[in-house]
This record gives C-alpha cells, sequence and structure tokens, in this order.
C-alpha cells in the first residue's frame, strides 16, 4: 500500500494528493502533525534522503526556533527536532514500499509510477 505522509492542509500536499487521485492512485493518509511520526519510519527517510532533505527549513516552525536551536545542525538534531515537531519534515513524503519520495512534483511523481 502507498502512503503518503503529510500535513492535511498543506498546499503541497493538496496538489500530491490531488495528482494521486487523478492518476487513479490508491494511498493512505498518514497526517504526521496530528499522528506523529516513528522514529524509525523517520530514521529510515533520513537513510534514504539525508536529513537535510527533510528537514523543511522554510517552514513557519523551523524559522520561529530561537537562533542556537537552528545552529550548528547535524542529523542527531534534526532528527530529534522532527520528532519533536513534525510540522518540520518536508512534504510529502510519498512511501512506495520499498522506496520514497520527498517533495512533490508532477514529473517526481509521474517517473515514480512509470518505473
Amino acid at each position: 500500500m502507498i502512503t503518503i505522509h503529510g500535513i492535511k492542509n498543506c498546499d503541497t500536499m493538496k496538489k500530491a494528493r490531488a495528482w494521486l487521485d487523478a492518476h487513479g492512485t490508491a494511498y493512505a493518509f498518514h497526517d504526521y502533525k496530528t499522528q506523529g511520526i516513528a522514529e524509525a519510519t523517520l530514521r529510515g527517510w533520513v537513510g534514504a534522503h539525508g536529513w537535510q532533505s527533510l528537514l523543511n527549513r522554510a517552514g513557519t516552525t523551523f524559522r520561529k526556533l530561537p537562533e542556537a536551536e537552528r545552529e550548528n545542525l547535524d542529523e542527531a538534531r534534526a532528527i530529534a527536532l522532527m520528532l519533536a515537531q513534525p510540522s518540520m519534515i518536508k512534504r510529502p513524503v510519498l512511501d512506495l514500499g520499498g522506496r520514497s519520495l520527498v517533495g512533490f512534483s508532477p514529473e517526481s511523481y509521474a517517473r515514480a509510477f512509470s518505473a
């Protein structure tokens, strides 16, 4: 089963879900803002994509952090931040079973589903 992870009201999430719907792709939705995210799942994504790709530095939640918490980040600190406040995880994260995609573009989704 395909699972799309993100936050319900995010505009990028809406685009990704609309793409999946338009292409007749069944999926489960996991709202990590309300449901949280398992540490093992997050660590798996970090292993596949790197923490820099997953940490949403442009989001309001990250920008509101005190400067000291935003500086000198490493993998352990970034994972701790994302676990404590999952809205800091970029979205969507599309779990295709054996692989995942971070972010959304029609082109990347088309490539993922044609592979």
